[in-house]
């Protein structure tokens, strides 16, 4: 019997540990992709993009072109028009004349044959006419194709000069991972496996849980203090839990704008799915982040953190194998009695936790009001946010951690009582 609980100890220890490799590598793949598909998704290639509102705008321009039409008050508005351009016209040219002829000897003989000869009031009085005809001119089919033609020749022209300077090397970078050739088929490929992972994360991470609580929970129901192997068993879960909760992201922050709306010349201009700020941080990637700021005061934050939440508990498991296995007489060493038996209440894991999940709330709170905020702005925009905030697998790892952590020691405070009553 005795044979057979061990084999299934080591087969959990087994089963554990490539849980826990598979979970590492499948959660640092899909923070990539979730960093990667926000990127794509970012306001600086959409609502932020000249190349996307050129696009938009130069489409809703050239539809327009296409159904050019002259209605019948068009027509008696470019008449008018019309009309007063010809007039204008008809009086520079008589005014350029006079100055040009007014120079020479044969110049002012060549204008009084003018003066007597052409009367400009009676060209005026056909101008309507000339109108009419221009009129007539513009409404055939040829030329309305040419007026179309030269229209698009000129949009054209202006889209090319108007462009975005930006550089996007990491836009390329993410291109050419995942082998799309445009940022619409990236989003597909990125789409698709970070569902995937997500849901293998998730099934992993239930398997795990299941697999660390069910030898405390066994545990509990033992009058007697686990054995050797069992007591191995449930420290290796510990340290198994520990890894994966620091290594893994805790929590997900996400602001975007999920569908912006509004209409042009009769025309809609979306954008969709505009991400304003993500991040997704374990608490190792959090460590590395405060490591790297030049500041004094982020370092020292960052060495608090790492202390409390890595190098404590890591003391702490060990401390409880020496003591339990009372090497080098470690029970009666004041350092390991502290961390096993009265580092309950000066262990900051439990803190950890409790700061993660009011951050969490912290965030999800002040995002929503902010988005809340800016979807109200205009009434006239069609305006949808998303707050995409969310604890991770990481978060409910470590927090299992500390709480079996903690009935660990409880488990050895109730050694001795367990022991007397076993003789």
């Amino acid at each position: 019997m005795r044979r057979l609980k061990h084999f299934f100890s080591f087969l959990s220890a087994i089963a554990a540990a490539i849980l826990c490799l598979q979970i590492l590598s499948n959660s640092i793949a899909n923070q990539q992709n979730k960093h990667d598909y926000a990127e794509l998704n970012h306001v600086r290639y959409g609502l932020f993009s000249m190349d996307e509102w050129k696009r938009q705008v130069t489409l809703i321009l050239a539809e327009e072109i296409n159904k050019l039409y002259l209605s019948r008050e068009d027509e008696r508005a470019l008449r008018k028009h019309v009309e007063v351009l010809l007039n204008t016209l008809i009086d520079k040219v008589d005014r350029k004349v006079r100055e040009e002829n007014a120079g020479t000897a044969g110049g002012q003989i060549a204008q009084s044959f003018i003066d007597i000869f052409i009367n400009l009031d009676v060209i005026k009085k056909g101008i309507p006419e000339y109108a009419d005809a221009v009129i007539r001119e513009l409404k055939k089919a040829k030329t309305k194709r040419q007026v179309r033609a030269a229209l698009k020749k000129q949009l054209e022209n202006y889209a090319n000069k108007t462009f975005d300077i930006q550089e996007t090397p990491q836009l390329n970078l993410i291109l050419s991972r995942t082998g799309a050739a445009n940022m619409g088929e990236a989003r597909m490929v990125l789409s698709r496996e970070i569902a995937a992972r997500q849901s293998l994360i998730e099934m992993e991470v239930v398997f795990l849980l299941v697999l660390s609580v069910t030898p405390f929970v066994l545990s509990a129901f033992d009058r007697h203090s686990p054995d050797m192997t069992r007591y191995a068993l449930l420290v290796f879960m510990l340290a198994v839990l520990l890894i994966v909760g620091v290594a893994t992201p805790t929590i997900d922050i996400e602001a975007k704008i999920s569908q912006l709306s509004f209409m042009l010349l009769g025309h809609p201009v979306h954008f969709d799915n505009q991400v304003l700020y993500f991040q997704s941080k374990s608490i190792l990637d959090v460590f590395r982040i405060l490591i790297a700021h030049p500041g004094v005061e982020m370092k020292f934050v960052g060495l608090l953190l790492i202390t409390f939440s890595i190098a404590f508990p890591l003391l702490k498991i060990l401390s409880t194998l020496g003591y339990y296995f009372d090497y080098r007489h470690a029970r009666d060493n004041r350092l390991v009695r502290f961390f096993v038996l009265n580092s309950g209440k000066w262990s900051m894991a439990d803190v950890m936790v409790v700061a993660i999940f009011m951050a969490y709330i912290g965030f999800d709170g002040m995002i929503a009001s902010q988005l809340g905020s800016i979807g109200s702005l205009s009434p006239e925009l069609v305006l949808i946010t998303t707050n995409g905030t969310a604890l991770q697998p990481g978060y409910y790892l470590f927090l299992v951690y500390t709480l079996l952590a903690i009935y660990l020691s409880e488990l050895l405070n109730r050694k001795p009582r367990r022991q007397e009553s076993g003789r």
